[in-house]
């Protein structure tokens, strides 16, 4: 049994004609009237009364149709629900975001939602993106900030931007004296990096020829503490671009960019598939790119409405 056979005996009921009953679902009259009769095969039951023009419902039929208007009813209210939920700009939201995109995006993003939207109760949990997973795939979280997320069958995952990384060279580090490093250079120097779920660690890994197991490893999610371990340590850190802005005058002069290939990596907005609250989701896009370059937004979200 389906809405739309409910649909079709209200309907034949309505306009006790097939004809003009099939042209109002827009349909022919061979699918109405064999659609009809598939539901009455389903139920065991005759609903209409061929036999008499115009068409009535047996009596069977009547009691069947009248509770079909009553599902079509609460069907109507669901959607409506439904719909209110995807528009609405007010309600409480919970947000996870990973520590190595939080420091970029969370000061400037919360004073957006503040000045625009301050009707959304938003709670943030800033966590490593295993917890987060976790956390969204129980329902803990609605919508996930991330990286390196590998998408499940009750995710879905929505491209927001790119981001490159670059290297944080101490002045003892050979590699200091460079203008730009190639990838394969990395090798060569004394490298820390961050935890092996953070995707710097991942894309490291998947350069040739670079074998990471004698790399230094700081077990934390900090890049601002992995930058003063190297401040203090030597050798280089691999970090996300977007920390330059808040590092110290004369740690400026300590960036190098990484080419052949260029460090990347796509953050998104994750969500479960039962997620249906679109209004917010956009929202929620719309306050990280106002905090982002204009250049690393993904085309599509600067000029479509996500979705879902």
């Amino acid at each position: 049994m389906t809405i739309q056979q409910l649909e079709y005996i209200v309907a034949l009921e309505r306009h006790a004609h097939f004809q003009q009953a099939a042209e109002s679902c827009g349909i022919t009259q061979p699918t109405l009237s064999a659609t009809i009769a598939k539901l009455e095969e389903e139920l065991d039951t005759q609903i209409f009364d061929r036999s008499q023009h115009p068409i009535k419902p047996t009596e069977a039929g009547s009691k069947v149709i009248h509770q079909a208007k009553i599902i079509l009813r609460e069907v109507a209210t669901l959607k409506e629900i439904v719909r209110s939920e995807r528009e609405r700009e007010t309600g409480s939201l919970n947000l996870g975001i990973i520590t190595t995109i939080a420091p970029y995006i969370l000061p400037k993003f919360i004073r957006f939602m503040m000045d625009n939207y301050p009707n959304i109760e938003l709670h943030i949990k800033e966590l490593p993106p295993v917890d987060i997973a976790k956390m969204l795939a129980k329902g803990e979280i609605d919508i996930a900030l991330m990286s390196q997320f590998a998408l499940t069958d009750n995710m879905l995952t929505i491209p927001i931007y790119h981001e490159r990384f670059v290297a944080y060279v101490s002045p003892d580090e050979p590699l200091h004296s460079l203008k730009e490093i190639h990838s394969n250079e990395l090798a060569k120097g004394k490298a820390w990096l961050l935890n092996d779920d953070l995707c710097t660690t991942i894309q490291l890994k998947n350069i040739g020829n670079i074998a990471t197991d004698h790399y230094n490893i700081y077990r934390a999610d900090s890049v601002g503490t992995l930058i003063r371990i190297v401040d203090e340590n030597g050798g280089f850190a691999v970090i996300p671009e977007f920390h330059i802005r808040l590092l110290k005058d004369y740690q400026i002069p300590n960036i190098r960019p990484i080419i052949t290939p260029n460090l990347t990596r796509e953050v998104d907005l994750v969500i479960r598939k039962d997620f249906v609250q679109e209004k917010l989701l956009n929202i929620i896009a719309e306050g990280i790119r106002k905090t982002i370059p204009d250049h690393v937004v993904i085309p599509h979200i600067k000029e479509h409405t996500i979705k879902i």
